[in-house]
């Protein structure tokens, strides 16, 4: 068949997804099964993908979906709705409150520079799930809440979870792993320093919005990209997020205490450092932990790894019962809520409480990450990269990011975007005779796009927001803002390789 034609039909789910969720508004429960069924069809009748293989890979998507993607779901908002019974989140909105009363620079610390710290160390999720129900439980807006976290938790995915979207990459394609990490914090440094000064105008509602916190929103800017960059180049890719979102934590809340200070509540009770110690302490715990199992520990990590079960579905797929986010969160969870008073019995009340309430997302999540793996298994995904590749040629660069960001879109991971384009990018730069480590780069930057417009993203908002089915407003909200962080991106990538000296 004509791969322009075959290039098209590919198209189709995804064109239809974005229609259900964002034009008819159906909720995502319901639109992202229908896709599921399209795509199955699809791949059989055109693909010629054999029924049994293509039901295999939708099972081995559910299988992916459920562990871990909603088990870190489930541990993201059992954390929240423990607090909450703990009445730590009083707590922890007093302190909020006790540093700046100003939602401009409250949505720096929590969405940005807290988001991107959960996003360095944990990943799958966490950095919307978190700081969303943490900022609606102030008083911010769900769905803003829910919106301003995924266009926050866009720049810091590419180093998320300890590294892993870069470090696949440069396994994948035989890549130096610091010079790929080089060129990926150099192509998303502008956007490092921009994004935090786009979120002070939405949450202000106009431009005008910045006035007064100009400062505060370049330095949260600025104090992230600097040590991110830095460590990218000297360190590799397990330490850019992480270092970048600390400083940037830091020195947002430090300079808001000194230059801000008129902005803090006035009313508030003095919390002791053993009162703000406690409330904290899930959190606390969720950091320890999660650092002390990752690849930075590799003789803890890799002997919790073990503890995993394989099985044969389509290809061989390992469920890591203990080393995953999600467990370590919901480990944490329970020994911080019993440090903090709570009954065993009570916590695994809340903890089958939440079970419940994620069932429409789980739905979601099962759904699109099932239909991603179909695409990719049966060549859907390849079909739409390689027209693009064709039609461009030397500019190719300019949507480079945009392959990036469909992979995404449609799997809902910067480093699934990674395994699947990755080396199409490479081929393409050799092809081309660009620098490979640039376009590797480039696919990673745009996959850091589409995380802001993935239906899994959005599924994840609006289960911690407890907005479930207004994934298509959401969509919408976020849309716009993800084609002119591509569009930023495909200028970066096609002029500025060679003026860094790539």
């Amino acid at each position: 068949m004509n791969m322009y034609l075959l290039f098209f039909i590919a198209l189709i789910p995804i064109v239809w997804l974005m229609i259900s969720l964002g034009v008819l508004k159906t909720p995502g429960h319901k639109a992202t099964p229908v896709t599921l069924g399209i795509t199955l069809l699809l791949a059989i009748a055109v693909w010629k993908m054999p029924a049994v293989d293509a039901i295999k890979a939708g099972v081995e998507g559910a299988a992916n979906a459920i562990w871990p993607i909603i088990i870190v779901i489930i541990a993201a908002v059992f954390i929240y709705n423990l607090s909450i019974y703990t009445k730590s989140m009083d707590l922890i909105k007093k302190m909020m409150t006790g540093i700046t009363t100003d939602q401009r620079i409250l949505v720096l610390i929590l969405a940005w520079g807290f988001g991107g710290f959960l996003e360095a160390i944990a990943g799958f999720g966490t950095a919307v799930a978190i700081p969303a129900s943490i900022m609606a439980a102030l008083g911010f807006d769900p769905i803003f809440a829910a919106i301003i976290c995924l266009i926050a938790n866009t720049t810091p995915t590419a180093f998320g979870a300890i590294g892993l979207p870069v470090s696949t990459l440069a396994k994948l394609t035989n890549l130096d792993s610091n010079m790929l990490s080089y060129a990926v914090g150099l192509q998303l440094s502008l956007l490092i320093v921009i994004v935090p000064v786009v979120l002070v105008m939405l949450t202000g509602k106009s431009v005008k919005a910045i006035k007064g916190v100009l400062g505060i929103a370049l330095i949260s800017g600025l104090s992230f990209a600097i040590p991110e960059v830095l460590a990218a180049k000297y360190i590799g890719a397990e330490l850019p997020a992480i270092l970048g979102s600390v400083v940037c934590l830091a020195v947002t809340i430090g300079w808001a205490k000194i230059f801000h200070k008129d902005k803090a509540a006035r009313d508030t009770d003095q919390i002791s450092f053993k009162e703000g110690f406690m409330a904290w302490i899930p959190f606390i715990l969720v950091f320890a932990v999660i650092i002390l199992t990752s690849s930075l520990f590799p003789g803890i990590s890799k002997n919790l790894s073990k503890i995993s079960t394989t099985v044969k579905i389509y290809h061989s797929y390992t469920f890591i019962w203990i080393n995953n986010p999600g467990s370590l969160i919901i480990i944490a969870g329970i020994v911080g809520g019993l440090i903090q008073g709570a009954k065993f019995a009570e916590i695994l009340k809340i903890l089958l409480k939440t079970v419940k309430q994620m069932t429409k997302s789980a739905i979601t999540i099962i759904a699109i990450v099932s239909l991603a793996k179909i695409m990719s298994y049966s060549g859907m995904i390849k079909s739409i990269a390689v027209v693009l590749v064709a039609v461009t040629g030397h500019a190719y660069p300019v949507i480079s990011p945009i392959i990036g960001a469909l992979g995404t879109f449609v799997t809902g991971s910067d480093t699934s975007a990674n395994i699947l384009f990755g080396p199409l990018q490479v081929e393409a730069a050799k092809s081309l005779g660009l620098n490979p480590y640039w376009l590797a780069a480039a696919n990673t930057g745009g996959a850091t796009a589409g995380k802001m417009i993935s239906p899994q993203s959005i599924a994840v908002a609006t289960a911690a927001t407890g907005l479930t089915g207004a994934e298509g407003k959401i969509l919408n909200a976020t849309l716009k803002f993800c084609i002119i962080y591509v569009i930023v991106l495909g200028v970066i990538a096609y002029f500025a390789g060679p003026i860094l000296g790539f």
